[in-house]
């Protein structure tokens, strides 16, 4: 047998760094946020905002967030669920349409809430086209927030990029290129303009990709169009209504941006021993916590408990032998 070098040596072991734990979990990208946190030095202690997107399979998450060196803080968030508040309860909460809605309602209501609400309007009337919110020229600056998508793959039309477009139009300076959003054309030579189509984003906006499939289901599979369409169905939302539901929600944000909490009924609990009931209907049982005297005349039962036995099983071997 030849000779095997060993590679990972006691040497090797002892000079090993343990990556972070959400870095190990695959959570956080600390290459990316170390140039989105790090502030130039001569801003002092200025924030750097940042224009936070998380999708889950069921919502679209969006947080305006600035760092301190005590951790993250955040001024605003906002969440696609929302949208059943402003009219667009039949919708979905994670198409592409959702997104782009989510992002129009951070930024209407971070700007409201800094006072910059009427200062800068963005696009009222959606369009598409590409627009930057640093071209106005305006008496205050804008409020300018990065992009931070976290671990989500920037191919083009991503739900983030949905987002990002809605937070441009409804006023935040959010410096980016049409590059990533649906409709765009590289040039076809090198040195040449590039082509952005943007009827093509803004059917995707408006939820007309939804609108397609539907009608294409209406017609082939009634049997699927219940189960992927069963919101729309229940509140009697035909395939034309989606795109005038959509501009309804839209103009409803920008009328109330403001978080409004929901309103959640008192709940009494009456307590029996371990079994609790709330004043709801449902119970359930949650053990209460023993006192020392109880612990100690609980263990004092078992003690006489297991004497009985033993005395019992003695009497039973003593009458075996007579």
């Amino acid at each position: 047998m030849g000779y095997v070098k060993v590679q990972k040596n006691k040497a090797y072991y002892k000079r090993i760094q343990t990556k972070y734990r959400r870095r190990r979990e695959g959570k956080t990208d600390y290459q990316a946020r170390r140039k989105m946190v790090t502030q130039d030095k001569n801003k002092y202690n200025t924030p750097k905002y940042r224009l936070v997107v998380r999708i889950s399979n069921k919502m679209i998450r969006t947080q305006v967030v600035y760092s301190t060196i005590l951790g993250d803080r955040v001024l605003s968030q906002a969440t696609s669920t929302e949208m059943a508040n402003y009219g667009g309860e039949a919708l979905s909460f994670k198409n592409y349409a959702a997104a782009y809605c989510t992002g129009l309602l951070i930024a209407r209501r971070t700007l409201k809430k800094l006072g910059l609400d009427q200062d800068f309007q963005g696009v009222e009337e959606v369009n598409g086209e590409e627009y930057h919110v640093e071209e106005e020229a305006e008496e205050r600056r804008p409020f300018k927030v990065i992009l931070d998508v976290g671990t989500i793959r920037t191919v083009v039309g991503s739900r983030c990029f949905g987002v990002l477009k809605g937070a441009v139009d409804g006023g935040l300076h959010v410096p980016h290129k049409v590059r990533k959003f649906t409709g765009y054309s590289e040039p076809e030579e090198r040195g040449m303009d590039y082509t952005y189509d943007a009827g093509a984003h803004l059917e995707r906006i408006m939820g007309l990709h939804v609108q397609e499939y539907f009608e294409m289901l209406q017609e082939e599979d009634q049997e699927r169009l219940k189960v992927q369409f069963s919101k729309l169905l229940e509140h009697d939302v035909e395939a034309d209504g989606i795109e005038d539901m959509y501009k309804e929600v839209h103009s409803k944000i920008r009328e109330e941006p403001e978080y409004k909490p929901t309103e959640k009924p008192e709940i009494t609990f009456k307590v029996e021993g371990n079994k609790v009931t709330p004043s709801e209907g449902t119970w359930f049982v949650r053990k209460r916590k023993l006192s020392y005297l109880q612990r100690k005349d609980r263990v004092k039962q078992k003690i006489q408990s297991a004497q009985k036995r033993m005395a019992g099983a003695m009497a039973g071997d003593d009458e075996e032998e007579e």
